[in-house]
């Protein structure tokens, strides 16, 4: 089992920056970050593999969240730049456990955070 504790979300303006942190009871060889909004599934906005920190990240977020972990701290971290109101939502971190690689589903994470919510005024 992986208990998993978002912190670090909030308000911020268009533009702005957030640093999401979450704290593992034990890493996983993949971690990931999704977020979602009310009455919509959730979306993966970065994921990594914790031992060699490869990455990925969709077109939507790309060169704007940095996902990263620092492993002796058992915790994952976004840092999420150039914020625009349409990244506002609910920010999850989730932890893959079987198989080999990494995921862009929800469905093939078994550990999930308890949510951390991101708002961004224009």
């Amino acid at each position: 089992q992986v208990h998993l504790e978002e912190s670090g979300g909030g308000s911020v303006q268009d533009g702005g920056s957030l640093r999401l942190s979450c704290k593992a009871t034990r890493m996983t060889f993949c971690m990931a970050w999704f977020r979602q909004d009310p009455g919509q599934e959730r979306d993966l906005v970065a994921y990594i593999y914790t031992k060699s920190g490869g990455t990925y990240y969709p077109d939507s977020v790309k060169g704007r969240f940095t996902a990263s972990v620092d492993n002796a701290k058992s915790t994952l971290y976004l840092q999420m730049d150039s914020l625009r109101p349409e990244d506002a939502a609910e920010y999850f971190c989730a932890a893959r456990d079987i198989g080999g690689a990494c995921s862009l589903s929800p469905s093939q994470y078994q550990f999930w955070g308890q949510g951390a919510p991101v708002t961004v005024s224009s």
